[in-house]
């Protein structure tokens, strides 16, 4: 038996070799798939470019600092899945600071005008009317008409305007004394006897001899 072996030609021992390698690897490639694979068999590197879709990869198998700068955007990222940042933690409560801020700029401010590109206001004991600041009370002591001028004019200031004085009485918590003087002289009929306008508490105009003693409160300008 083993000299017929020896007498079998060289060429069919080498075509059915050719034949049992060719069959195993078509074998091979017909029965080897992902499956069939071991875990951590085939490193990162031997894979083609696309070959693994992102469907096929498990939650946190790939660490951000795994990706490529820009690689993802905004579009790819679930908004609700990101955490308040640092720097806004404090941002809900920025809308009210900026009105609280506001409304006390405001307050502050509620006297205050502008005289020539600068900011003015009122000094204590007045307030703003009509671009100037009006005392809040009228004089402690009655004065004639000349005298009072004179008084406001030392302060720096002047009389109301009649018909001014009468719109400042009907603002909110005004109160005139009376009939006060205004800066208002309807007529001369002398150097030392003429009349003077005044203005009741209730906003209503009439006149008085100049020599004549009345309270009055004086306008005085804005100051910066």
């Amino acid at each position: 038996m083993s000299r017929g072996l020896r007498q079998v030609p060289v060429l069919v021992v080498a075509g059915v070799a050719l034949a049992a390698a060719l069959g195993g690897t078509v074998y091979a490639a017909g029965k080897v798939n992902g499956r069939t694979i071991k875990v951590k068999s085939l490193p990162g590197n031997r894979l083609a470019l696309g070959s693994v879709p992102g469907n096929r990869l498990k939650p946190g198998a790939i660490k951000g600092s795994a990706l490529a700068p820009g690689s993802i955007t905004g579009i790819q990222i679930d908004a609700s899945t990101l955490g308040q940042v640092p720097s806004a933690i404090h941002a809900d409560a920025a809308d009210s600071a900026g009105d609280a801020e506001t409304a006390l700029n405001a307050a502050n401010a509620e006297n205050a005008r502008t005289v020539n590109g600068y900011e003015a206001g009122c000094r204590s004991g007045t307030r703003g009317f009509a671009g100037a600041c009006w005392q809040t009370a009228a004089s402690e002591t009655a004065l004639n008409a000349p005298a009072a001028a004179a008084a406001c004019a030392t302060q720096g200031g002047e009389l109301p305007e009649a018909l001014a004085l009468a719109a400042f009485s009907q603002q909110p918590g005004v109160t005139l004394a009376g009939d006060e003087w205004s800066s208002d002289i309807p007529v001369v009929s002398s150097p030392d006897v003429y009349a003077v306008v005044t203005v009741a508490s209730d906003g209503e105009v009439a006149s008085a001899i100049s020599t004549a003693t009345k309270k009055f409160r004086c306008v005085l300008p804005l100051v910066g």
